[in-house]
């Protein structure tokens, strides 16, 4: 035999755990995907009991004394025939729904927000066009109507600028 192989049966000296690659790429791929399954969850914990709420009562107590006077004043009170006004329930005043056909997509918007309307937006380009920059939009038509008073959401329907409705 020669001197010039080394015998095969000797090994290699085999790295720690902690020094080979294939074991930290292993370990990546684990927090990665713990990371992504705890990402959806909440933080609140069902079993956990509600804490009774510390409520603390103070009474005022007035400044100066009152005076009670012998006769109530009955002037200013509502008597059981008026009837009082009740201001809570008062419904802000619609209005009516302004006409948008054929200005620029994002003006329409704009004008429609400032009415204070709900504004759905819809492509009616050919294809499967999504409207991303509303500035180059033109608004073909709207639903409802101009001058309908009793909506909230208004529909425009819109072509690029280098369409026609």
């Amino acid at each position: 035999m020669s001197n010039l192989h080394p015998p095969l049966d000797e090994k290699p000296a085999k790295k720690p755990l902690y020094k080979r690659t294939g074991f930290w790429i292993g370990v990546a791929v684990v927090a990665v995907i713990g990371a992504a399954a705890n990402a959806g969850q909440d933080n609140t914990n069902t079993d956990a009991k509600p804490q009774p709420a510390v409520t603390v009562t103070e009474t005022a107590t007035p400044a100066a004394p009152v005076k009670e006077s012998a006769a109530p004043n009955t002037e200013n009170t509502p008597t059981a025939e008026e009837p009082v006004e009740d201001t809570s329930n008062v419904e802000k005043e619609l209005e009516p729904v302004p006409d948008v056909v054929g200005m620029n997509h994002a003006e329409a918007m704009r004008q429609l927000h400032s009415k204070g309307f709900l504004v759905n937006e819809e492509s009616i380009s050919p294809g499967n066009t999504f409207i991303i920059n509303n500035s180059n939009w033109q608004v073909c038509r709207q639903d409802p109507q101009p001058g309908a008073t009793d909506v909230l959401r208004v529909a425009i329907y819109s072509v690029k600028l280098a369409e026609s409705c």
